[in-house]
């Protein structure tokens, strides 16, 4: 089926990454609150986000993250696109379990924020792509670590101000308190959760060394 054993490994971390990606931006809508901050729920999916392009640019470079990046927002647009759909269409009363009521709270995302979360995965992964590059350049082989937690720590600021900030400050559904409060908490989430993946991602590049050395 697949010509070579690195063709399955992209074809497996591809598979997570465009997973992953599009279930947040389904999700992103709802905003939850943990203790005094708030924050969308669409960010649980993304710490394997950070993992797959790490592991992605590794072994296939940043040409090969930008690729699957512009694939995947087009993906996500196709979703929208659906839900749209979806949502036109209306249901069947008395006979379906969900109506149109309850479908449109769900799925029923504003434009704003549907932008909004195009335009922040885009250029959070365009930024992740170059600062992981970069270490990459500086560092050989060494120091996975740093490059993966790097790129984090600068593309995820990106994200987090620009996801909130177009699909719930300029529309004013949040004042700028907790725009900078949600945004500050959710950037801190993902940081914190990329750090605590840190060693995933070493087993991670461990099992594909492995599963790669006997190719030829």
């Amino acid at each position: 089926m697949f010509k070579t054993r690195k063709e399955f490994v992209f074809i497996i971390l591809a598979g997570i990454f465009i997973t992953n990606a599009i279930t947040a931006e389904l999700i992103g809508g709802k905003l939850i609150q943990i203790g005094p901050f708030v924050m969308s729920i669409g960010i649980l999916p993304w710490p394997i986000v950070f993992l797959t392009t790490d592991l992605i640019n590794d072994y296939f470079g940043k040409d090969g993250v930008k690729k699957l990046s512009y694939i995947t927002a087009a993906l996500i647009v196709y979703s929208f696109f659906i839900l749209f759909l979806a949502l036109a269409i209306p249901a069947a009363k008395g006979i379906s379990p969900v109506n149109d009521a309850q479908f449109q709270a769900v799925f029923g995302q504003s434009m704003w924020i549907i932008v909004g979360s195009i335009i922040a995965f885009l250029f959070s992964q365009l930024v992740d792509v170059h600062i992981f590059s970069y270490f990459k350049k500086k560092t050989g082989n060494k120091k996975i670590w740093l490059r993966a937690t790097g790129s984090t720590v600068v593309s995820q600021l990106f994200d987090s101000f620009i996801v909130l900030g177009i699909a719930f400050w300029l529309p004013g559904k949040i004042n700028t308190e907790t725009f900078v409060s949600s945004a500050l908490t959710g950037y801190t989430f993902k940081l914190g959760t990329a750090i605590l993946l840190t060693p995933v991602i070493y087993l991670g590049h461990y099992w594909i060394r492995n599963y790669l050395k006997d190719e030829k």
